[in-house]
């Protein structure tokens, strides 16, 4: 038997509606979701970027930021970036106190940008092998040109260089 996520749902104010629904369900007029990103920098200034498996639903086999995932129901946006982290590259982050660093609305929902330092070795991660087919760093102009030639999920450049421009400002180091 398959257990359906939930999430929680909220309205353009990002108040809590008190109601919940399935992730990939429909969602009514006026409904939101969050979802959580954490861009993860090393001391060099490079990302950590991972490539999503073959068989994900969206972007399948693109390189996306370093995690990236769904709000569960009764988390809060750090929860779950914390949650996301741990569960995709095997490695605990405490976000406590901090919040996202950006924040994107979307049509679905809001979409919470943490921006994290340290310099973990892709080869000590232990990568979710359904979620994440790859890991490595990329600088700025690598990460560009993978979005020009289709192989990064295809976020705005201005986007990716405001991240890239906002690490020192919003990192901090993880444990």
């Amino acid at each position: 038997m398959e257990v359906k996520e939930l999430v929680d749902l909220y309205d353009e104010n990002r108040l809590p509606l008190g109601r919940t629904a399935e992730r990939q369900g429909k969602k009514g007029p006026g409904e939101y979701r969050m979802v959580v990103h954490v861009c993860l920098f090393d001391s060099r200034g490079r990302l950590l970027i991972q490539q999503r498996t073959a068989e994900k639903h969206i972007w399948p086999g693109l390189w996306d930021v370093s995690v990236g995932g769904g709000v569960d129901a009764g988390e809060t946006s750090r929860q779950g970036a914390e949650r996301e982290f741990r569960e995709e590259l095997g490695v605990s982050l405490d976000l406590s106190g901090r919040r996202p660093s950006v924040t994107v609305n979307f049509e679905g929902g809001f979409d919470d940008f943490f921006i994290v330092t340290g310099d973990l070795k892709p080869e000590e991660l232990i990568c979710q092998k359904e979620e994440v087919a790859a890991v490595r760093y990329a600088g700025l102009d690598e990460v560009l040109d993978m979005v020009d030639g289709g192989s990064f999920i295809p976020y705005p450049k201005s986007f990716l260089r405001f991240l890239f421009d906002m690490r020192e400002q919003f990192g901090f180091p993880t444990k």
